[in-house]
């Protein structure tokens, strides 16, 4: 009879002891320590990988249990962690929004690669580097990483919007950088050239087909496991969804995150998308680690200390040259000083997709293998340092906005005010309604501009990004009457409303909504009152032509009122909230009277 053996862990099991260890153990630790886990799972891929206790484990087994020897085991799943960042990404888009970002993404996104790859180039040509290395080189260092950006920018916000469409260009420029670098290195520009139309045409035909199919079969697929009520079932169509969209871009040439994106951007139009949203996020975050730890990995700390001052000088070269390529085109482009220099510092590091075109570059012959291994050394140095730039273009942004800084000031009234977020058409006449009235109240406003000239008009007006979560609290908002939100952003909205009603659960909160659908969907998200524009328009023309045929304005208005109750009605109830609304319009009335 044999005797017991000793156990042995598999290689995957080990892995992923190292995987559950850091992120239900050391991660926390950091964030008592109030460390982003983004530094944390760095540091940890440093600690456990190659280069670090997993170069030991074979003359010590028992450190097999808790290191990763080989990092390329890891590949796929930090790969799925970005597919998912960027189906997230996506859940939070809508087309609409994606169409009204098409200036960022297509006119800003170009000049800042482009342009940060440039001086990049030049300044490795002027140190002795060919034109083609040089190339090559600027346009995989000119990349700035979706994973870690995104990650850390609220999308929300001015700087979060810029930095989105930005990396939107980027990664959809990914294929054709890789095509170019390949027609470099062979020498066969007409080759290279083909493959990029032939890809780029079999890209176009995919995506159609995702649109066409997605739109038709996604709210079927999804009702159906809806009706189901099983929570299991739900979040494997979902992962069921982006995987097959990643594989059919990925399998045309494409990069899969373009259909991982495509996917959300599908759900994010069916009334699902937050239960989406939330079934994803756990796994998202934890498959995102696996990606930093990987990045972590990939550092090697003899080398780093061998020629430190050369890689601190290289990182701080391209840091600086992208901040301020991409600061300078922002603020071109209409972006204020503190928003422009806060998104150019947080997009200086270069990106987990910066690795992938060093390899193809020094596959084709154009960088040789230790001056790719030194760049991509200043690559995860640059990602590790990336929450701390985020930290200081906050800063920096906010010191050099000295215009911001002003207006941030308030004449406050003192006691409550109403708190109109949003200064244009719509808030500017909700504002003179209620001066008219007598009421106090405040429009906050995170453009400028308008700040400017909504205070030259005598409203009181202070600049402010609501967005951000201590916003609303520095003006506030705990002893506001009732808190306005005028934007004609839906996405931006509900999820304010959301935020407001978990904060403050008695506050009044009426919000401007597109449509009736996207009122019920306001009503759920917890606001007291959700006003479509769409109705309200029909009621206006509905008054206008009934007292041009002679109706008397009496029963016109009283008639109109009913209506107007009644279509509320309807909408509460495909909210499923008939009771709490009304009961919020009779705090709200107490408060204002």
């Amino acid at each position: 009879m044999a005797g017991p053996t000793e156990f042995i862990p598999t290689s995957s099991l080990g892995d992923a002891l190292v995987i559950l260890g850091a992120a239900g153990i050391v991660i926390p630790l950091f964030a008592r320590f109030r460390i982003t886990p983004v530094i944390g799972f760095i540091l940890v891929g440093m600690l456990v990988g190659p280069f670090g206790l997993g170069g030991l484990a074979g003359d010590h087994g028992w450190l097999s249990y808790v290191t990763i020897s080989d990092p390329g085991r890891l590949a796929p799943f930090a790969e799925f962690g970005i597919i998912l960042l960027l189906f997230s990404i996506g859940l939070e888009l809508s087309f609409q929004r994606l169409w009204q970002m098409r200036r960022t993404i297509f006119r800003i996104g170009p000049m800042e690669l482009f342009g940060s790859g440039a001086l990049i180039a030049i300044v490795l040509v002027a140190l002795g580097n060919s034109v083609p290395t040089a190339l090559a080189l600027g346009l995989a260092l000119a990349l700035s990483s979706t994973a870690l950006v995104l990650k850390i920018a609220d999308t929300r916000t001015p700087v979060g919007r810029a930095a989105l469409g930005t990396l939107l260009f980027e990664d959809i420029a990914i294929v054709p950088i890789v095509f170019l670098l390949g027609a470099m290195g062979r020498g066969g520009a007409e080759q290279g050239f083909g493959e990029f139309v032939s890809t780029l045409a079999m890209g176009s035909l995919a995506i159609i087909a995702l649109l066409g199919i997605g739109r038709f079969a996604l709210p079927r697929l999804f009702a159906q496991a809806a009706r189901t009520k099983s929570p299991e079932l739900f979040l494997s169509a979902s992962l069921l969804v982006v995987i097959i969209a990643a594989l059919v871009t990925g399998a045309v040439g494409l990069s899969p995150i373009v259909g991982a994106l495509v996917a959300g951007l599908l759900i994010a139009e069916t009334e699902y998308h937050g239960e989406v949203e939330a079934m994803i996020e756990p796994f998202k975050g934890l498959a995102l680690g696996v990606f930093l730890l990987t990045v972590g990995m990939s550092l090697d700390l003899a080398v780093i200390w061998d020629r430190l001052g050369e890689i601190l000088l290289a990182t701080g070269l391209i840091l600086a040259a992208k901040a301020l390529v991409t600061g300078l085109l922002l603020r071109v482009h209409g972006y204020r000083t503190g928003a422009a220099t806060e998104a150019g510092i947080l997009l200086s590091s270069p990106s987990e997709t910066t690795l992938i075109v060093l390899a193809s570059a020094v596959a084709v012959g154009l960088i040789r293998p230790d001056a790719a291994q030194f760049w991509q050394i200043v690559t995860a140095l640059g990602l590790t340092i990336t929450p701390l730039l985020a930290i200081l273009g906050r800063w920096l942004g906010r010191r050099v906005d000295h215009a911001a800084a002003t207006l941030d000031v308030v004449d406050d009234d003192g006691g409550q005010r109403t708190l109109i977020i949003g200064g244009g058409r719509v808030g500017k006449l909700v504002a003179d309604m209620l001066n008219t009235h007598q009421k106090p109240y405040l429009i906050i406003d995170a453009d400028a501009d308008q700040v400017r000239e909504n205070r030259a008009q005598g409203l009181k007006t202070a600049f402010g990004d609501a967005a951000r979560n201590d916003a609303l609290a520095r003006f506030g908002v705990a002893q506001a009457n009732a808190v306005i939100l005028t934007m004609d952003e839906p996405v931006a909205v509900q999820n304010m409303v959301r935020q407001l009603r978990k904060s403050y659960p008695d506050l009044p909160v009426i919000a401007r909504a597109r449509d009736a659908s996207h009122a019920a969907a306001l009503y759920r998200a917890g606001a007291s009152h959700a006003v479509p524009e769409t109705l309200e328009a029909s009621l206006q023309l509905s008054e206008a032509v009934l007292v041009d045929l002679g109706v008397p304005m009496g029963p016109v208005i009283a008639s109109i009122h009913e209506k107007r109750d009644e279509l509320r009605a309807q909408i509460m109830e495909e909210g499923d909230l008939e009771e709490k609304p009304r009961l919020k319009s009779a705090t709200l009335r107490e408060r204002l009277t």
